[in-house]
């Protein structure tokens, strides 16, 4: 599916920086197996699968395709569109092909799974081009809101109805021809996941690869419940560079080999977009314990059996419709990888943000994470200039940004030194410098430009990261972890990452 997926895409986002996952789910929207996708992506994705089951389950028909975006009804962030593609037992169990007006003659409709797709679209609107604004208050200001929306309809594509949708609100998508080039190479990724689906059950017969999709999930349980018995309870409080913080508590029951993970004490949601929508809460959770669990099983929602999560209501990990999440998804979640961490003393903090760089106008839509230091851990450096944890997307190559942007990459070196000092050496971050030759809107996310990536058992913290634009006057503005800047031709937006904690 992914390999479908980066060969037909159109958006360099999406086709070179690869910031896409594929899934595959049960009937009932649980995590059955995963592509080494994007980590904040696959944690997150069954709740939009579960979102529309409750609101389309029994509507359902061969040949149905859905699409949505919202937060607060399953996405992390608005950029992130997930195509959903409910596989029918008529499609997957049926050799003859007698299939009639949608519908195989003497057979009701049943969903057996689900495929899905989700992708970072270059642009969907929003108050500055890329939809990743600095300084967004509400969900609207960030782009298009999708709920769950019937994008092919028994086969047929709606793209009268898409494009109005795209068009719509205050601040409607830029490039929607970029968006639905994208949204087909996210249908041909599902076309891909349903026709592998389909031979392996021809092959092995259905109640077999059933059978097998249960044991996924058994056998992750079983994982996570071994590791629970070797793990020690821990708390971590990490601020954040606005003043936010997360709390968290982690309690282990050795007998009955489960924990309790409880973000009580966490900060009140904020005006600013670094609210996190539970799923991306979730995703954090799932990923750091399927890290830490030695056997090689693929990530799925068995691993989250062991766990009960407490994600108080109102709070920077539970917001209320309609608060700002853009940086939630994409910074929170990596303060609560890093918290999780520390509160159970595997590992220094890494990075810690995704330093997320967008720039365009209204003809181009460009969006980029970069690299930085990996913490250092008991009997292990840290990676210098490497993405960390909940984002695993690669950067465009340059020869490919500078064709398809109006840019120059004039530097892309490693920030010596900035990984923290220790017995184990934190990794170092990155300093990247970007000429402009023609106008655009440029903004910056980040995180740890105020306070330090932490370092463990007597380890330094990493050097916090730095954001400056060079005019091409030769003045200097410095800019802080958010901002938003007009940039003209020749002034130069430079970027300096963070490195990781360094440990012992």
């Amino acid at each position: 599916m992914g390999a479908t997926l980066a060969n037909t895409a159109y958006s360099v986002n999406i086709k070179e920086r690869l910031d896409f996952s594929c899934a595959l789910f049960d009937q009932t929207g649980q995590l059955i197996a995963n592509a080494p996708h994007m980590p904040i992506h696959l944690g997150s994705m069954s709740d939009s699968v579960q979102t529309v089951i409750q609101e389309q389950g029994d509507t359902l028909q061969l040949g149905d395709i859905f699409v949505l975006n919202n937060p607060y009804h399953g996405g992390t962030h608005l950029p992130d569109i997930t195509v959903i593609s409910p596989v029918f037992e008529e499609v997957i169990c049926d050799q003859s092909g007698v299939i009639r007006n949608g519908v195989q003659a003497d057979r009701s409709l049943k969903v057996l799974f689900y495929v899905a797709s989700r992708g970072h679209h270059a642009d969907i609107g929003g108050i500055t081009p890329g939809s990743m604004p600095s300084h967004s208050r509400t969900l609207h200001e960030e782009g298009v809101v999708i709920d769950v929306f019937k994008l092919v309809d028994k086969g047929q594509l709606r793209e009268t109805e898409i494009r109005e949708l795209l068009s719509s609100g205050r601040y409607p998508a830029r490039n929607i021809e970029q968006n639905l080039a994208d949204l087909r190479a996210q249908m041909a990724a599902n076309a891909t996941g349903i026709q592998a689906l389909q031979n392996m059950v021809q092959h092995f017969g259905l109640k077999k690869v059933q059978a097998y999709m249960q044991h996924v999930q058994d056998n992750a349980e079983a994982a996570v419940r071994q590791l629970l018995s070797v793990l020690k309870r821990g708390s971590c409080r990490y601020e954040l560079d606005n003043g936010a913080a997360i709390q968290v508590n982690i309690s282990i029951n050795k007998q009955q080999r489960s924990a309790t993970i409880d973000f009580s004490g966490t900060s009140k949601q904020q005006d600013n977009n670094f609210n996190a929508p539970p799923s991306v809460c979730v995703a954090a959770v799932l990923y750091v314990f399927r890290t830490l669990v030695q056997d090689d099983i693929p990530l799925n929602a068995g691993c989250l059996k062991p766990l009960r999560l407490i994600i108080p209501k109102g709070s920077l990990l539970n917001p209320i419709f309609p608060k700002a999440v853009v940086a939630g998804n994409v910074e929170t979640s990596q303060y609560i990888t890093d918290a999780l961490y520390g509160a159970l003393g595997i590992m220094a903090a890494s990075q810690g943000t995704m330093n997320n760089l967008t720039y365009g106008n209204d003809k181009y839509q460009y969006y980029e994470t970069l690299c930085g230091g990996s913490g250092a851990g008991p009997d292990f450096h840290g990676t210098s200039a490497v993405h960390t944890h909940m984002t695993n997307s690669r950067l465009t190559d340059p020869e490919i940004l500078e064709w398809r942007f109006p840019v120059l990459l004039e530097s892309f070196t490693i920030r010596k030194n900035s990984g923290g000092t220790g017995r184990y050496q934190g990794g170092d971050g990155v300093v990247r410098r970007i000429r402009f030759q023609k106008a655009m809107t440029a903004s910056i996310l980040s995180g740890h430009r105020r306070v330090p990536p932490f370092g463990m058992a007597g380890g330094q913290a990493g050097q916090t990261g730095k954001n400056w634009v060079e005019r091409a006057s030769g003045r200097r503005e410095i800019l802080g972890g958010t901002a938003t800047v007009e940039m003209q031709a020749g002034d130069v937006f430079v970027i300096e990452t963070p490195g990781g904690g360094g440990y012992g």
